[in-house]
């Protein structure tokens, strides 16, 4: 049975069974009378808003017998007895199933093949509070949650625009999962929202059990061997609308705080939300700053590497960098073992109650530290350079990117123990081969506007220009 028809008890059986009625302890269905007409009603206990489902029942029940004469569709009915706003007919049973799993109340009524579907849901979600990893000391300091029309209405709030679209895409066989995107009409690329929305109809899976992740992966191109990340996200609502009002087009997945910007540029992740809250001046610095962190974190231990292995080869003014005292475990394997020890307690972190996490990681590190120099396991100037390389990651906002530059140091590592100065320009030529064969999801290319070359755009990216008419 695809579709409801004329008979109720046809529908009942049809949906009883599909919903879980007895089944399923939070399914509610209950029978009622309209004028002289049996109908039965759906919801699922904890979706539904008590308050607005009690107002609109009150209303069907007072309907006479008389008031139906004459009505031969749902359309009707809904016309003349459903008080509230978000309701519509529906026909087909998956649509229904699909409607009532997601918080809506269907009412099917004897005589009529079609049932009402009354939007009054209300989601249980945690309150708007700033993302932690978004953290800002001026501007707003609310954040995405896991409801989607909690999330679109904070976009509404913020661009209230005629231009603004919000179209819904309804992803996975079984999860049915309400994918939104957002863009500017008059702003968006049209070629490449076309791009978007093709992908999105080409994504075939049974769920997205993991949110943002599961489409953007059934989204890419299949690079196993990349590390470096094809989407940029974000937790921030004007993070979100001022890449909208740039014309970009953002992707908003229930159940999901991240929301996807696209399309995605390397150097996108050069860029940051406090750059923006500080006077021009002070964004750019802060930029540049961030830059040469990004350059530091990636090169600093393979060059130290590399003069620390061969101090007969460092001039006499460079002494400083060599180490002093060789220890029991070769430098390379001293600096790989403090790389996996860091993303340990990491790890350890995470998992660790709020109240402990702080001293945890604290303790932990001096520990490990202080000992592994007196056990003769690591040289002090390794601690020096890996503590440096932990706090400079922490400088860039996207965790992604991060670890993408990490597993880069690696492998400059061990290219370097191999083959000296040309296992580092190796290296290098490797990242930057990936770099540029990048495939992302949307887009002119990863390393846009570098390749292809664009200089309005890249002297954007270089000089933070304060906001004026134009450029708003």
């Amino acid at each position: 049975m695809e579709q409801l028809t004329k008979s109720l008890a046809e529908n009942r059986g049809e949906l009883d069974r599909r919903i879980g009625v007895g089944r399923n302890f939070d399914v509610i269905a209950r029978d009622l009378m309209l004028g002289n007409r049996s109908a039965r009603l759906y919801v699922v206990d904890g979706y539904g808003d008590d308050g607005v489902i009690e107002r609109v029942v009150s209303f069907l029940l007072q309907v006479q017998e008389k008031d139906l004469e004459g009505i031969a569709d749902m359309e009707e009915v809904i016309r003349r007895f459903v008080t509230f706003g978000e309701v519509e007919a529906e026909n087909q049973v998956q649509n229904i199933l699909t409607g009532v799993f997601l918080g809506k109340t269907a009412l099917v009524v004897e005589g009529f093949d079609h049932c009402a579907l009354i939007d009054a849901k209300t989601f249980p979600g945690r309150t708007i509070q700033e993302p932690s990893d978004g953290r800002v000391l001026r501007g707003s300091h609310d954040g995405f949650i896991e409801i989607l029309l909690r999330n679109t209405s904070l976009l509404r709030r913020r661009i209230r625009d005629e231009h603004l679209t919000l179209e819904n895409h309804k992803i996975g066989d079984q999860s049915r999962t309400d994918v939104v995107l957002g863009y500017l009409e008059n702003k968006v690329d049209a070629h490449l929202l076309k791009e978007v929305r093709e992908k999105l109809k080409r994504i075939r899976v049974n769920s997205t059990t993991m949110s943002q992740e599961s489409i953007a992966e059934a989204m890419m191109e299949p690079q196993w061997y990349n590390p470096f990340p094809k989407v940029r996200y974000t937790e921030r609502p004007d993070t979100a609308s001022a890449c909208i009002m740039e014309g970009y087009v953002v992707l908003l997945v229930d159940n999901s705080p991240s929301v996807m910007l696209l399309p995605t540029h390397f150097f996108d992740f050069m860029e940051d939300v406090n750059d923006y809250y500080f006077p021009p001046l002070v964004g750019t610095y802060l930029r540049y700053i961030r830059m040469a962190v990004f350059v530091l974190s990636l090169v600093i231990t393979p060059l130290w590497y590399l003069l620390a292995k061969s101090p007969h080869e460092v001039p006499e003014w460079l002494q400083f960098v060599t180490v002093a005292e060789q220890g029991a475990v070769p430098l390379l394997v001293q600096l790989l073992f403090v790389e996996f020890t860091i993303d340990l307690l990491k790890l350890a972190s995470l998992n660790t109650p709020d109240v402990l996490s702080s001293s945890f990681s604290m303790i932990g590190a001096l520990i490990l530290g202080d000992f592994a120099v007196q056990a003769r396991w690591l040289v002090p100037e390794v601690l020096v350079y890996m503590a440096f390389v932990s706090i400079a990651s922490f400088a860039q906002p996207s965790f992604e990117m991060g670890y993408a530059f990490k597993l880069m140091r690696v492998l400059l590592l061990i290219f370097i123990a191999l083959l000296d100065w040309w296992g580092l320009a190796l290296g290098l030529l490797m990242m930057l081969v990936l770099l540029f064969t990048t495939k992302p999801i949307v887009g002119k290319g990863y390393m846009y506007p570098l390749y292809p070359f664009n200089a309005k755009d890249l002297g954007k990216l270089l000089v933070r220009k304060p906001i004026n008419k134009k450029n708003t």
